[in-house]
């Protein structure tokens, strides 16, 4: 499969840069893989399709306020830091990405807010973009990750092209967002509201919980043709028991498994067994999926519509087909379906 495959044209005015007013009201196209039929919903008319037994596996990673803006010491130019992981909480270590980042070398300080009593050193350069910062503020870690934070704004993706404002803190973000340490959102979960999850479960659905910190990795450009050549960044991971015997109970039974988003389907693709059953797992996954591929676990995923020659679209089109994934991709921008983390929904049969 080559990266050409998935080109197309996108208008910037399809790109969603604000949130439905409600969650569950968002538009939701339906893709039946055995025959090929289309349908337009809205997404709280997911209800109409599930049925007693069936589990929704969600991710509850939590997105935190990582982007933040220092003044570098005498030039005082402004420099956005993407806090990308802690790596040490003792010496309060962070992998960041920096911009611009030919301004900043090993040795540098950066000042944030408007005391300046927050102050981080350069210590490493470790990718091309990417640095090693030490942050010097005497406290105790969780008062230091406070103010920190307290500096930080929702990351928004680059592409919708706006400062973050203070819905955002919410609205990026799942409502069963409790395990902090994404940047990016699982925009697939974002849909879900509380009153359409009551419904579901008193229909006996079930819902579970794993947990994959998004990162970064999925906004890289693929710089060769070959997908096989092409390596993805690792993300972290956790399956507890409570998910693999409801998903596995499931699969025995013949119900329905629902990925919602392509980070819990990676991540159950990375953890199944010979046996195509799903076993605990606590890692690390850098599992690129496309296609051709064939699927162990899932037989239902909801998904977002995605950029043009994004990883995400790759695995979406290895699970649904692709000739049914661009024949749809083709009808939402005919029928201006919104793309990417704040966009519509696809419910994939």
């Amino acid at each position: 499969m080559k990266l050409s495959k998935f080109k197309f044209v996108l208008p910037q005015e399809l790109i969603g840069k604000y949130p439905a007013q409600h969650r569950d009201e968002s538009r939701m196209m339906v893709l039946h893989r055995n025959t090929g039929k289309i349908e337009h919903k809205i997404f709280k008319d997911l209800i109409n399709y599930v049925g007693p037994g069936d589990v929704f596996v969600m991710n509850n990673t939590r997105v935190f306020p990582a982007r933040l803006y220092g003044n570098k010491e005498k030039t005082r130019a402004i420099i956005e830091v993407f806090l990308l992981r802690e790596l040490n909480p003792a010496l309060r270590l962070w992998d960041v990405l920096v911009d611009p980042a030919r301004k900043i070398r090993i040795g540098n300080k950066l000042y944030f807010g408007e005391d300046e009593s927050m102050v981080a050193e350069v210590i490493d350069n470790t990718t091309s973009r990417g640095r090693t910062l030490r942050f010097l503020y005497d406290a105790p870690h969780d008062v230091f990750k406070q103010t920190l934070y307290a500096l930080g704004e929702t990351p928004l993706p680059k592409y919708m092209d706006r400062p973050a404002e203070p819905d955002d803190v919410e609205r990026y973000q799942t409502i069963f967002a409790t395990e902090e340490g994404a940047v990016v959102a699982p925009a697939a979960g974002m849909h879900f509201s509380r009153e359409l999850m009551k419904r579901m479960e008193i229909k006996d659905c079930k819902f579970v919980y794993l947990t994959v910190h998004s990162g970064l990795g999925n906004y890289r450009e693929i710089d060769v043709e070959d997908l096989s050549k092409h390596k993805i960044d690792s993300e972290q991971m956790i399956i507890k028991a409570d998910v693999v015997d409801a998903v596995n109970e499931a699969k025995d039974n013949g119900r329905r498994i629902c990925a919602v988003g392509c980070s819990v389907m990676r991540a159950m693709e990375t953890a199944v067994g010979t046996d195509k059953h799903l076993k605990e797992y606590d890692g690390w996954t850098n599992k690129f999926i496309f296609h051709p591929y064939e699927f162990n676990v899932a037989n239902t995923m909801i998904t977002n519509f995605h950029m043009p020659l994004s990883t995400l679209l790759m695995m979406v089109a290895s699970f649904a087909g692709y000739e049914l994934t661009m024949e749809a991709y083709q009808l939402a921008i005919k029928e201006k379906y919104k793309f990417c983390a704040y966009g519509d929904a696809m419910l994939i049969l």
